[in-house]
């Protein structure tokens, strides 16, 4: 029971996300208008609504602000005053989370890439890397909607190397969602006597790993470094009209609440 749960944890995610949600709840709105016409067309006005909203950016952003409160990015100050408080290099590590892979990517000679959101991790990863000298970590297996192929540690390994010509010190390729990524990269990076942890994410999903990373190492200091916070539109009005960035933004916001919520 509990593998067929986590097999339909994808298809589940994407139901309870918009726009399937509002989606499902306007097709019924639809098929019980003319038994209840009043309180049907109210509520296909209400799905109109939401999902106007959750293709905006403006929607993006107040969830982010006002719901999800993700840590600010690791600036200047807050680097230099890491690089005073560690004890040595090698004591303290940069953990990159993994997002997702692209296996058989047609661009890459058929070789397996990361997806959007894993290569912008892996590029902050190797920023920070460079500026602070500490080895980097990367930590992504086989997820949950995947099946076979190289892990997301693996192709990411073979981009720092190839790419961006900085190899990464370790790869954990066995975690399948943030939960087993924080117990497993923690098993992995207290047996390297790692005893620091600046943690890369997105801001979206920076309050869900901190928790994971606490709950699993309570006694090691775990300093957020997220990347990619949603910021307002160039031009404000374009935050108030629903566009492909906004809908993404706003998946991404309540699938981390969604996450939270159920202790995933």
């Amino acid at each position: 029971m509990l593998d067929l749960l986590a097999d339909l944890k994808p298809v589940l995610t994407a139901l309870i996300l918009p726009p399937a949600s509002p989606l499902l709840v306007g097709l019924a709105a639809l098929a019980g208008l003319r038994r209840w016409p009043r309180a049907c067309t109210w509520t296909l006005a209400l799905v109109l609504a939401l999902l106007w909203l959750s293709a905006c950016g403006l929607g993006a952003r107040w969830l982010q602000d006002h719901v999800l409160k993700p840590p600010a990015a690791l600036d200047a100050n807050a680097r230099d005053l890491l690089q005073v408080s560690a004890t040595s290099p090698d004591a303290v590590a940069i953990v990159v989370l993994g997002a997702g892979r692209r296996a058989q990517d047609e661009a890459l000679d058929g070789a397996s890439g990361l997806t959007e959101q894993g290569l912008e991790r892996l590029r902050h990863g190797v920023w920070l890397a460079r500026r602070m000298t500490w080895p980097i970590a990367y930590s992504g297996g086989i997820g949950w909607a995947q099946r076979e192929g190289p892990s997301e540690a693996q192709t990411a390994a073979r981009i720092a190397r190839e790419d961006f010509g900085l190899p990464l010190r370790w790869t954990e390729d066995r975690s399948r969602d943030t939960r087993e990524n924080a117990a497993a990269t923690v098993a992995l990076l207290r047996s390297a006597g790692v005893r620091q942890i600046v943690l890369v994410t997105h801001a979206s999903h920076m309050p869900r790993a901190l928790r994971a990373f606490r709950e699993a190492a309570p006694d090691l200091p775990v300093t957020p470094a997220p990347v990619a916070r949603v910021q307002p539109a160039d031009r404000p009005v374009l935050d108030l009209l629903p566009s492909p960035a906004g809908a993404r933004d706003v998946h991404n916001l309540l699938r981390e609440l969604l996450g939270l919520w159920v202790g995933a």
